[in-house]
Formats: C-alpha cells, sequence, structure tokens
C-alpha cells in the first residue's frame, strides 16, 4: 500500500509538527481538531514556523504556499474521509481518549489503512486492543518535529512486519531516521530522559545545588545542549509526572518514583513554559 492521505489528529505542539513534516513532503494532510478555532491555530503555527524556515533559506515563499496547501482543516474525526491512508493520533496521553478516538475510526476508516499513535509512553499493545491491532504502530515523532531527525517507531505485540516495514520506509520519506523498539513503558527515549529529569529534580528537592548550578553540571560538564531542569520546563512538568507514573506502574520498580517536589509543582500549576513557571520564570 502506498501512503498518500494523512489525518493528524491533534493540532498542538506535535500534532501541528507531524502535519507540517507530511505537508512539507508532499502528502495531503487533514488537520484534525475538535473546533475550528483549534484548527486555526494550528495551521497559524505551521505558518510562522514556515516562515522561519524561509529565513533560514531552507524552502522558499512558493514552496510555502504549497505547503500549505497540502493541509485542510477537519473538525471532528467523524469527518476524517473514509480514504485515509495513514491516521496519526497526537492528543494529549490518556489512554482512554486514544483507545476512544482508534475505536470510533475503526468501523469509519478503510480496512487496509494503517493506525499510528505519537504516544511517548502508552503501551501500544494497549491501545490497538480495541481497532486493529495488526495495522496499529506507534510513530513517536521528537519535539520540535520539523527539526528533529529521530522516530521511535514501536512494534505493538500484534503489529505485522508489513506494517513495520512500511512506517520505516515512511519515517524515512519524511527525511527522518526511524528507529525500532518494542513495545515497553517509556519505550527508549522517555525511559532513559525521564528517570534522569526526575533524578535531577531528587538533587533540587534534596538541597544538593540550585536549580542554576544542576543544569550548568549536565550542559557543562556533559555536553548537554540544555540542563534537564530547563528541559523539563520545555517539555512540561504534567508531561513530565504523567511519564513517570507510567514507568513507575508498568515496572512496578521504586526507582522510577516521581519525586515529591514534581508532584507538588505540578498540583500547583507550575508546568514549566506553558504556565509562565517553573523551575525558572517566564515572561
Amino acid at each position: 500500500m502506498e501512503v498518500k492521505k494523512v489525518a493528524v489528529i491533534g493540532g498542538g505542539t506535535m500534532g501541528n509538527g507531524i502535519a507540517h513534516v507530511f505537508a512539507m513532503n508532499g502528502f495531503k494532510v487533514q488537520l484534525t481538531e475538535t473546533s475550528k478555532e483549534f484548527c486555526d491555530n494550528a495551521i497559524n503555527t505551521i505558518s510562522k514556523n514556515l516562515d522561519r524556515q524561509i529565513k533560514k533559506e531552507i524552502i522558499s515563499e512558493d514552496d510555502k504556499k504549497n505547503i500549505l496547501g497540502n493541509i485542510i482543516s477537519v473538525v471532528g474525526i467523524e469527518n476524517i474521509e473514509s480514504d485515509t491512508d495513514l491516521v496519526v493520533e497526537a492528543v494529549f496521553e490518556n489512554k482512554n481518549v486514544k483507545q476512544e478516538i482508534f475505536k470510533t475510526l475503526e468501523g469509519k476508516i478503510k480496512p487496509e489503512a494503517i493506525f499510528a499513535s505519537n504516544t511517548s509512553s502508552i503501551s501500544i499493545t494497549e491501545l490497538s486492543a480495541v481497532c486493529r491491532a495488526d495495522r496499529f504502530i506507534g510513530m513517536h515523532f521528537m519535539n520540535p518535529v520539523p527539526v528533529m531527525k529521530l522516530i521511535e517507531v514501536i512494534r505493538g505485540y500484534s503489529t505485522s512486519d508489513e506494517t513495520y516495514n512500511l512506517i520505516k520506509s515512511l519515517s524515512e520519506k519524511l527525511g527522518k531516521t526511524p528507529v525500532e523498539v518494542h513495545d515497553y513503558p517509556g519505550f527508549i527515549s522517555n525511559r532513559v530522559l525521564m528517570p534522569m529529569i526526575n533524578e535531577a529534580i531528587f538533587a533540587l528537592y534534596e538541597g544538593v545545588a540550585t536549580v542554576e548550578s544542576i543544569d550548568t553540571v549536565m550542559k557543562l560538564g556533559m555536553n548537554h545542549p540544555m540542563g534537564p531542569l530547563t528541559l523539563a520546563d520545555f517539555i512540561g512538568l504534567d508531561v513530565c509526572l504523567d511519564i513517570m507514573n507510567v514507568l513507575y506502574n508498568g515496572f512496578n520498580d521504586t526507582k522510577y518514583r516521581p519525586c515529591p517536589l514534581l508532584k507538588k509543582m505540578v498540583a500547583a500549576k507550575k508546568l514549566g513554559r506553558k504556565t509562565g513557571e517553573g523551575f525558572y520564570k517566564y515572561n
């Protein structure tokens, strides 16, 4: 099967980035949200990000027009076209919400189409239980999607070789580097990254060093582009906590226990950049 028509569900940070990359590579994209306002916001974000690419001379003004021309807004998943070849879900990290989406689409989208989730930690096997398990796969893009090269391609228990090979090839057509990962909590990226961030928060909680000192050690000592606490603010502390809970519950191992300070900051709505304050304050 050749993928030509793609539906991206969710127009947030990850969803609009995924739509951007597919449209930039010539695919017809249905950017799907729950309201026209959310669709418009997503398209505006894509337009601004395309302007950045024009300034960097990655694309031209004509390219921008063509890319935006490849995207249509769709309000409501029930209005996704039935002949869609690939559905990529990129809503917030809630298993029940994601399963409800795929359950709804199972009887609507042609049976040979592939369903993919951009989940960063939820089991692909569990998500696929409500629909076409052999044609279900994880496509975990990295943020910001137009810039980052990696896609974790996660195989669920029943994902077929045909599905995996098609998505691997498709990822390469997007200019990305696909890495095969099997379905365990946190996959690879977040199983390694989130405990590091959580440990940095523990170091702060225990008074080992200041926020700035912890980040400086990791930047200058480990050559990380940004410190773990800066990165946590960028990701969102609520997202970090959700992923730590998935690891903690999935492995039933205390080494994944979320730091009490992380839990307290999320309860206080100090979520990082998106709320204006996390470990740092933002204007």
